[in-house]
């Protein structure tokens, strides 16, 4: 009962959470917003996008979500160090509603500076507000309740991402693409005035943290990080010229992010070989988890890229008759036409749609849009959730649960399972000359989800656990560079695939390298456990 569950919540849970849940859900939905259309609009050169090709759209794309989470390492710093949480939140905040509404704008120059604006706004605000919940739970009456807690907040996380969908396909399809842009600005700057309006709650966790003797001052950090990352981008940039190759790392792009990224790990290293005896474990810990969930984030966040091409290109998107109506109604469909002119372009799905199903010239076809395909993965968070956390309470009962560590590694597991659907589905296209059903991708969001939900909510709850406590943020930043280098990859696959002939390559790839990290999350699970539980004592 949702009116039960809210008032358990009420009843045990910090009140903040509420500020925070719903902050978070409309920042959500301006992020995943942006996440189903963008690879639709750098590829659209028939509707108003920008008509790149698919290979420039995945580098482009990876370069994109690899930097929105590399610049909370940056946010993560100033938040603890200068500015506190709370200001630096609804900066960050501000600055995304800022960015979405350039994307709104027309052209390549407008387009760039939105993602610009996007991805230093993000910084700010992605590890600020998970460590603000974090804090909230640090008081000892509420501190057995953290997992819980972030698995609430999670679910606002999904709500967000789960409408963002409809509201884009509405949008875009009757409107133009700057609507739909235009619509993550409004619901951004929602979630501003929300969190703004919880100023007094939060006041507690929004505490600054005293550097301590061992921590390096952030003129150092300046000069020993972000100075050496921007040389080492340049040399990256350069990478080609220099050493007498093209890439690489396969592009530009990649050889800069990548090279950039260097600087950043070794004060994460240096974090750990200069920290105290007691903070080395935990610290070691975190940074072993980083390492291996980065294959996951590689996997997951080819939701925007990879399977948003399968989608497009490889599903059949044909609305049934019995929903053709009501779609049309609330303007949830999209309309795609046989052009008279046999020379000219057709759009994307008539290239391996048999002819005998394929309308005449002026004709045009009803189609599911492409993005809502985007929905399934929040669908099923919200769905599976309870079952998950149901689960896991089951087990604590009987003393069986898998502790924080262990549910990383099944989520990896998992997440390996479902590219297998994906194997599947490019064996049952004929190598994509066929179009298959849309069952194949609800199957593997379907999957993917479970280990999800068995990881990312984990992974954010331990980095709270295990950090030391004025080095939070930081260590948060450190999940988030995890998944930034994860993210980078995605596009890095989505090239390969794009360029490949073969259509399960990349999905081979992608179960390889989930089942090795796994095995190596599974042997270092009774050493972080081990930790956990020193910590947590």
């Amino acid at each position: 009962n949702p009116k039960n569950m809210r008032q358990d919540v009420a009843k045990s849970h910090p009140k903040g959470l509420y500020t925070l849940f719903f902050t978070e859900m409309w920042e959500r939905f301006g992020f995943y917003l942006i996440i189903g259309i963008l690879f639709l609009y750098m590829t659209d050169g028939l509707k108003g996008g920008l008509g790149w090709d698919e290979s420039s759209a995945n580098d482009v794309y990876g370069t994109y979500i690899a930097l929105v989470y590399l610049t909370p390492f940056i946010g993560g710093l100033l938040a603890d160090r200068v500015f506190g949480y709370r200001k630096t939140i609804i900066a960050g905040g501000l600055l995304m509603a800022a960015g979405y509404l350039t994307l709104s704008i027309p052209g390549e120059t407008a387009f760039y500076v939105g993602l610009l604006l996007i991805i230093l706004g993000n910084g700010a605000f992605k590890p600020n507000i998970s460590t603000l919940l974090g804090n909230l739970y640090n008081k000892p009456e509420y501190s057995t309740l953290k997992d819980k807690g972030y698995n609430i907040f999670y679910m606002g996380i999904n709500i967000g991402a789960f409408a963002c969908n409809f509201i884009a396909a509405w949008l875009r399809n009757e409107y133009g693409w700057g609507y739909a842009f235009a619509a993550a600005g409004i619901g951004m700057l929602v979630g501003v005035g929300i969190f703004m309006s919880g100023k007094t709650i939060l006041s507690d966790a929004d505490q600054i943290k005293p550097a301590q003797p061992e921590d390096m001052p952030l003129s150092r950090i300046a000069l020993t990080i972000f100075v050496p990352a921007l040389l080492f981008a340049v040399i990256g940039f350069n990478a080609g010229s220099l050493f007498g190759v093209e890439n690489i790392f396969g592009s530009t792009s990649n050889d800069t992010f990548l090279f950039a990224c260097l600087p950043v790990a070794f004060f994460y290293l240096t974090t750990y070989l200069k920290s105290s005896a007691e903070d080395k474990k935990p610290i070691g810990s975190l940074l072993y988890i980083f390492v291996v969930v980065i294959i996951f984030w590689a996997i997951f966040h080819q939701n925007g890229n990879v399977l948003t091409s399968w989608a497009e290109k490889y599903t059949h998107r044909e609305m049934p008759a019995s929903v053709s109506g009501v779609a049309e109604n609330l303007s949830l469909r999209q309309t795609v036409e046989m052009p008279t002119d046999p020379t000219a372009e057709k759009d994307v799905y008539f290239e391996n749609l048999p002819s005998e199903q394929q309308p005449a010239p002026g004709e045009s076809v009803q189609l599911i849009p492409t993005e809502l395909f985007q929905s399934l993965n929040p669908m099923f968070v919200v769905l599976l959730t309870p079952l998950v956390v149901g689960l896991f309470g089951f087990l604590g009962r009987i003393g069986k649960e898998p502790s924080t560590p262990m549910k990383i590694g099944l989520g990896l597991f998992i997440t390996g399972m479902s590219t297998l659907v994906m194997i599947l589905a490019v064996s049952a296209s004929n190598n994509g000359a066929d179009k298959v059903s849309a069952g194949w991708l609800l199957g593997t969001y379907a999957v993917i989800t479970v280990g999800e939900l068995c990881l990312s909510p984990m992974g954010l709850s331990l980095v709270s656990k295990l950090s030391p406590r004025r080095l939070t943020a930081v260590m948060m930043g450190g999940w988030f560079l995890s998944t930034s280098i994860g993210n980078k990859l995605a596009g890095v696959m989505g090239h390969m695939g794009a360029d490949n002939p073969d259509k399960s390559m990349v999905f081979y790839i992608n179960f390889t390298g989930a089942m090795i990290c796994a095995v190596l999350l599974f042997i270092g699970v009774k050493r972080i456990a081990a930790v956990l539980k020193e910590k947590t004592a």
